[in-house]
């Protein structure tokens, strides 16, 4: 069983940035795809970047691509989602995901959540 803990959600000016942190409790993430979520009001939770347990090749969303850095510490039991630049579109839940399985697809589907961390962007 793995437990996942968000935190560093808030209010932010657009233009702004914000870290989020999601740590684990119960084994560490090492064997886990990590991935963080969103979710905006009136619209389905959405990948915005993952990590494979090898971090060689992280996925980013499009309009994350640029803007937002996903991250592990070295222990593996922290990730990071770093974001820049934000703008009131990214105004929404942010949901850490652990994945036991690498392939991408399917994404989402699986694995464990946390609670979510609520970001807003104000203009």
């Amino acid at each position: 069983q793995v437990q996942l803990l968000e935190s560093g959600g808030g209010l932010v000016q657009a233009g702004g940035s914000l870290t989020l942190s999601c740590a684990a409790s119960g084994r560490t993430f090492r064997d886990y795809a990590m991935a963080w979520f969103r979710q905006a009001p009136g619209k389905e939770r959405d990948l915005v970047a993952r990590l494979d347990r090898s971090d060689h090749r992280p996925y980013y969303a499009d309009y994350a691509r640029g803007r937002f850095t996903i991250s592990r510490d070295t222990a593996k039991t922290t990730v990071y989602l770093q974001m820049n630049s934000l703008t009131p579109e990214d105004t929404a839940v942010y949901y850490c995901n652990a994945d036991p399985v690498m392939t991408l697809v399917g994404a989402g589907t699986r694995g464990y959540w946390g609670q979510g961390t609520q970001v807003t962007v104000s203009s």
